[in-house]
């Protein structure tokens, strides 16, 4: 049965590669279209006979047929790119489906159900490069030194915005931090912070776990942040023991939430573009990398698997020098005849 395959492909994946909820949901959907590909006569309409003559016949429509994984061809996959192009799907969408039927098929033969891999050769349209959004070195210090007010919600925003811009956390890395390091129960903490030591640890994509610092600033609004969660709590019974961001109701901070305050915020303070926390994630790292130059380093602080993904952020460096140049230099600019 395709669903008992595709069941047991997503099992592996979660157990083995630690993909979470989210993960697994969109490869479920992309190896649904997989079973649809997969079926060697596609059921489009009744057949004539099946509809019936007489006036108020019952339509009777046959049952779809079970996939068979070897009639996907690598011709059909090929088919379905390009008829899937031509119907607006981005080569971003194609390339991931393409990846997940891979991995897929890869299992099967695996398993011994699959002689071949038919989407190993076949490649998606090219994506247009798309560089990630960063905010000027001066527009992210500005943002995180203005003045943060004062309370429970002013001192939580504060800390999370300098933690964010600080060691470049993800959002789930930050919404997921605990105070410090539990054991469980429930389970063992899968990221926190020590202040002593100036570190976050924090468990990124695939499950890695990389320590990154917090800077001086970051470890000062967090310091306020926690007095103020201190006596907050004591306010307030029955708050969340663990979280280290916590809600109004004294549960862990939800990922929503945490990009509406993030937004709210810079609309406050008057910075000019559209921020969310991927934003200052990039704005770490282009910055790091601008004054560093160590893209091995970025990359790690980043937890990036591979570096040919941290090299997006030269792309980015390149375009400040660029800018620079345009402005400074009397020949970079056409003039006009």
């Amino acid at each position: 049965m395709a669903a008992e395959a595709i069941a047991r492909y997503l099992e592996r994946l979660r157990s083995e590669r630690g993909c979470s909820p989210r993960t697994l949901a969109g490869y479920r959907l992309d190896l649904r279209a997989l079973a649809e590909l997969a079926r060697a006569e596609p059921v489009t309409a009744a057949p004539p006979q099946a509809i019936g003559e007489g006036a108020g016949a019952a339509a009777v429509l046959p049952e779809p047929a079970e996939p068979d994984w070897s009639a996907v061809t690598e011709h059909r996959v090929r088919r379905w790119v390009a008829a899937s192009a031509r119907a607006g799907l981005s080569a971003r969408s194609i390339a991931r489906r393409l990846s997940a039927w891979r991995g897929f098929f890869d299992w099967l033969a695996s398993q011994g159900e699959a002689a071949t891999n038919p989407a190993r050769g076949v490649r998606a349209p090219r994506a247009p490069r798309r560089l990630p959004k960063a905010l000027a070195p001066d527009v992210a210090v500005r943002f995180a030194a203005a003045a943060a007010g004062d309370g429970f919600e002013a001192a939580r925003d504060q800390a999370m915005l300098e933690l964010f811009y600080s060691s470049g956390l993800r959002l789930s890395e930050l919404t997921s931090l605990d105070l410090r390091h539990f054991d469980g129960p429930p389970a063992a903490s899968t990221g926190w912070i020590d202040l002593d030591e100036a570190e976050a640890t924090v468990c990124g994509k695939g499950g890695r776990v990389r320590a990154v610092p917090i800077g001086s600033a970051a470890r000062e609004a967090l310091h306020r942040w926690l007095d103020e969660r201190a006596a907050w709590c004591a306010r307030h019974p029955g708050c969340e023991e663990r979280a280290l961001f916590l809600s109004g109701r004294g549960r862990r901070l939800a990922n929503r939430t945490v990009q509406v305050r993030l937004k709210r915020l810079a609309i406050v303070r008057g910075v000019p573009a559209d921020v969310h926390p991927h934003v200052l994630r990039h704005s770490f790292a282009s910055h790091l990398l601008q004054s560093s130059g160590d893209l091995r380093a970025v990359q790690e602080l980043l937890g990036h698997a591979s570096i040919a993904t941290t090299q997006v952020y030269t792309s980015l460096d390149f375009q400040r020098l660029a800018a620079v140049y345009d402005a400074a230099h009397p020949r970079a600019r056409r003039r006009g005849s």
